[in-house]
């Protein structure tokens, strides 16, 4: 048997037995570790299901939260995705660092990038919701029910879970790799034939989007009974959320006509069809029409971190903490305020914003000018709930991002490079003077999203629509642009589609910022070579006297490479598996 044998054989059956052991050990410290087996996880005398619960929870665990996971330390700070694109940076004085490689393509399929790119992660995850939906039928859970008058059976929620999480993870997988091996409900036995070929791309987001729509009935439904310990569940919007995204991604150009190998279709479609287009807009219809509990929370800031609003749909359940606010706030504050400033917005980020009433900066048809000198007056609101920059307020001072300023000293430490920090995700610390715990969940689906996605998939289909303004319009007005005499928000009337897909391209990058949307954006759009062939930017803005001088600057120069749409299936993957066929270019 092959070295790929074992190693799949380890993974379908011991790595969910293992995690448990690990993440539950004080509830578990009773039984020696040889004794973690399948019959006292699932128990067929455990009425309440203890055991499979924290089995569940380990399952839960699997999902990645994205605040600083790029190249994460043992301390916890690492880079934000967006960082790998053009809206941020990293300040980490390692010029290897994963984002700084994941930008400029300096990675192979023996190298890979810590963080990305994660093959095996996945599949371990598959591996263990597998290996609860196996094996939870064997736990009585007598008279346990959930939701209104008991309508859903616990085990049939547990289950459920379980098969979205499973579902999470391919997709996880499909973006990153295209179709991928995969592998079933069953367990593995030793002699089994384990060296599985990748299904095709269709074959893949089929697989997935049945599984969705196999659990939707099965969920919780919100606003969930148990808010305070059952609030981090997955429900039916979770399902639906996920559904309308995977076939966005499905309809998107790299995998609907862009292919990038064509007629490979493990890469992507054998051809296009509009169709799919509309399944994606009829996918963010059907969660719109079936679940009107959710809606655009009225504090653009406050969606992040004030639990059990309305807008949020799914999260990956995290602790209330200051870490985020550590990790990314400004150097130059004492302890234990003093940041360390992991992520630097691009000036090219900061330019796309546009003024407060929704007009382009420099358009000569905006209600304000644009002033240089002054360049965060009279701008979309969102933008200071997103950066922070010179003059921002932030623990009750007046931020200096200029050269040899307060927060942007003449020292060699890890600070801004591009005279901003990120602001998005923290807490509301304008006016304090110390940083205080915070709810630092990661929001995985907003409501936001599924508008966006409606929007885009709708304009794809059928062109501009009174519909699909109304998002834009929507959007724009709880951000807090003006609505104008004519009551549209800064947008153009009477769009092409064109114009219009523009419009909404520049939406979802504003809106969704560091919520790991743009890099994926970036590649299922197919726009890498726009995007990655011209420069990142930054500011040095120099003090003369009361004077500040605002300079462009470039900070980043990177390429791009067709071949990068698609990741490489890791070396070891293929070199062990003759069924493994590796993606175009790599």
């Amino acid at each position: 048997m092959k070295i790929m044998n074992q190693k799949i054989f380890k993974l379908l059956l011991g790595f969910g037995i293992v995690l448990v052991s690990l993440s539950c050990e004080d509830d578990f410290e009773s039984v020696p570790v040889e004794d973690f087996t399948l019959d006292f996880v699932f128990s067929s005398t455990d009425s309440l299901g203890t055991q499979a619960k924290k089995y569940l929870n380990s399952v839960y665990s699997q999902m990645e939260s994205g605040h600083n996971r790029i190249d994460k330390g043992l301390f916890g700070s690492g880079d934000y995705l967006d960082a790998a694109t053009d809206d941020a940076i990293s300040s980490s004085l390692d010029q290897n660092s994963a984002t700084l490689r994941l930008a400029t393509g300096r990675y192979t399929a023996a190298s890979g990038v810590n963080g990305e790119m994660q093959w095996g992660y996945y599949y371990e995850g598959i591996s263990s919701a597998s290996t609860f939906i196996t094996n939870i039928d064997r736990v009585p859970l007598r008279g346990n029910v959930i939701g209104a008058a008991g309508s859903f059976r616990l085990r049939s929620a547990w289950k459920a879970e379980a098969k979205f999480i499973r579902a999470l993870h391919y997709f996880e997988l499909l973006k990153r790799f295209g179709g991928v091996p995969i592998v079933g409900d069953e367990p593995r036995k030793l002699g089994d034939d384990l060296e599985l070929p990748r299904n095709t791309f269709q074959e893949t987001v089929d697989y997935i989007v049945s599984e969705l729509n196999s659990i939707r009935d099965s969920l919780r439904i919100r606003p969930v009974a148990n808010a305070a310990s059952e609030g981090h569940v997955v429900t039916k919007g979770a399902a639906l959320a996920l559904k309308a995204r995977v076939l966005l991604y499905a309809a998107s150009p790299l995998f609907n006509g862009g292919n990038i190998d064509s007629g490979n279709e493990l890469t992507g479609y054998a051809g296009y069809d509009i169709e799919r287009w509309k399944m994606a807009a009829d996918a963010a219809t059907e969660f719109m029409d079936d679940l009107p509990y959710y809606a655009l929370n009225p504090d653009f800031a406050n969606v992040f971190t004030t639990e059990g609003n309305t807008e949020v749909i799914f999260f990956r359940q995290g602790s209330e903490n200051t870490e985020v606010e550590i990790n990314n706030g400004p150097v130059g504050f004492s302890a234990p305020n003093d940041g360390k400033g992991r992520t630097s917005p691009t000036q090219n980020l900061v330019e796309a914003y546009p003024m407060l009433d929704g007009k382009e900066i420099g358009d000569p048809t905006s209600v304000y000018t644009y002033n240089p000198l002054d360049p965060y007056a009279f701008r979309d609101p969102r933008l200071d709930k997103t950066v922070l920059h010179n003059a921002s307020q932030w623990l009750n001072t007046q931020l200096e991002t200029f050269q040899g300023g307060a927060h942007n000293p003449n020292s060699a430490i890890q600070k801004t490079k591009t005279s901003y920090y990120l602001r998005k995700f923290m807490g509301n610390f304008e006016e304090s003077s110390s940083y205080a715990n915070v709810s630092h969940d990661w929001v995985m689906f907003r409501y936001a999203e599924i508008l966006l996605d409606f929007a885009e998939a709708q304009n794809e289909y059928a062109g501009p629509s009174t519909d699909v303004y109304q998002v834009l319009i929507d959007l724009r007005a709880r951000a807090g642009i003006e609505a104008g005499e004519n009551g549209m928000y800064g947008l153009m009337e009477n769009m092409s589609q064109d114009e219009m897909r523009e419009a909404i391209h520049k939406e979802r990058r504003l809106e969704m910022a560091f919520e790991e949307q743009r890099f994926w954006d970036i590649r299922r759009w197919k726009i890498g070579d726009e995007v990655y062939n011209q420069p990142f930017r930054g500011l040095v803005i120099t003090q003369s006297g009361p004077v500040l001088n605002y300079n462009i600057v470039e900070v980043l120069n990177p390429t791009f490479e067709e071949r990068r749409y698609l990741f490489p299936i890791p070396y070891e993957e293929v070199i062990n598996n003759d069924n493994m066929v590796q993606n175009p270019g790599w």
